[in-house]
């Protein structure tokens, strides 16, 4: 038997649980197969993509106002920055191509789905984002030691600027950030210029009654080194995914635990858990029941606890009866059946 589930309204894959999935189910029986898919909600594809281009639109603003002033005042460090807040378009663009894949149906010859794209664009705006910041310090150190002339006033200004366009982008991806790894990305990449440009104003103000040049870049290589912090967390997280990793906050002890304690289930093997999307986990097992058989009442139970606890919304259950004559080529080939063996 397999079971498949959709929930379109639980957190992210490294999130916790959503507390109960939708009420719309879809089963169909076949060849001692079972299909369930369920349905919970997410932001609407509308709110998403008006979130995507106000953000690109307002980034593509500043981007304007960085060159226009960059070349009012003959500041190569504003037009850089143009050039790098640039790439910042480049990366809310690919994020949100990502998540309007992702809502592709799946076709014969992609039969997830393009949901998977999400977390291709997570891990590439994180690679973004800590190219970005070692770019920063690659500037500033040279800077520490032989200080340039800065001038402060425009610095502030256009700095200002900065912090708020890039501060009211990252506020557009603050919700849905907390469930899905590809916005978390932009968010975190919108932020992380707000808190630069939020340097740069305090340097810029220190600059001008100090004339301390050499703060500029200091400020900029304190900022670099807070920035690599959650951009590694978020590579390392992206890159989990997509080498088809388990999710964080999904412990797979516990998942097997679980199942093997349910009723009419004797033993459980080859159990396998993955993450779909940013927003999706999926979970492949086989199990050992009583009879072979599983009732309809007992593997909706299974899809719903699976669901709230662990935040898995697809899942695929192959059930045997544990014939010896005839047993499963899997049931010691996996991890978790040799880790749980004793």
């Amino acid at each position: 038997m397999h079971t498949d589930r959709h929930d379109t309204s639980s957190p992210m894959s490294t999130q916790a649980p959503s507390p109960a999935p939708h009420d719309h189910t879809q089963a169909d029986s076949h060849d001692g197969h079972d299909h369930d898919h369920h349905g919970h909600h997410h932001q609407l594809p509308d709110q998403i993509n008006r979130v995507f281009i106000l953000g690109i639109a307002l980034n593509v603003l500043f981007v304007v106002i960085e060159v226009s002033f960059g070349l009012w005042s003959n500041s190569i460090a504003l037009l850089s920055d143009a050039a790098h807040n640039l790439s910042d378009v480049l990366g809310l663009l690919i994020a949100w191509g990502a998540s309007v894949l992702s809502r592709h149906a799946a076709s014969q010859h992609f039969t997830y789905g393009l949901r998977s794209s999400t977390i291709l664009a997570a891990l590439m705006n994180a690679a973004f984002l800590i190219l970005m910041t070692l770019l920063i310090l690659w500037e500033a150190l040279p800077r520490l030691i032989t200080p340039e002339h800065v001038n402060g006033e425009v610095l502030i200004w256009v700095a200002l600027a900065g912090v708020v366009i890039n501060g009211l982008t990252a506020l557009l991806f603050l919700r849905g950030q907390t469930h899905d790894l590809n916005q978390r990305g932009a968010f975190l990449h919108m932020a992380a210029d707000a808190v630069v440009s939020l340097g740069v104003v305090i340097a810029g103000i220190i600059i001008v009654f100090t004339h301390w040049n050499w703060l500029d870049p200091l400020i900029s290589l304190v900022i670099g080194f807070v920035i690599l912090i959650p951009a590694w967390r978020l590579l390392k997280q992206a890159a989990r995914l997509i080498l088809h990793g388990v999710p964080e906050g999904v412990n797979p002890d516990e998942v097997f635990d679980y199942l093997k304690h349910i009723r009419q289930v004797t033993d459980v093997h080859d159990l396998h858990i993955w993450a779909l999307s940013t927003t999706e986990n999926a979970l492949t097992a086989h199990l050992i029941v009583v009879d072979g058989l599983l009732n309809d009442a007992l593997r909706e139970s299974i899809n719903h606890e699976l669901s709230v606890r662990f935040n898995i919304n697809h899942t695929t259950l192959q059930i045997e009866s544990g014939d010896g004559q005839f047993p499963c080529a899997r049931a010691h080939g996996c991890p978790m059946s040799l880790n749980h063996s004793a």
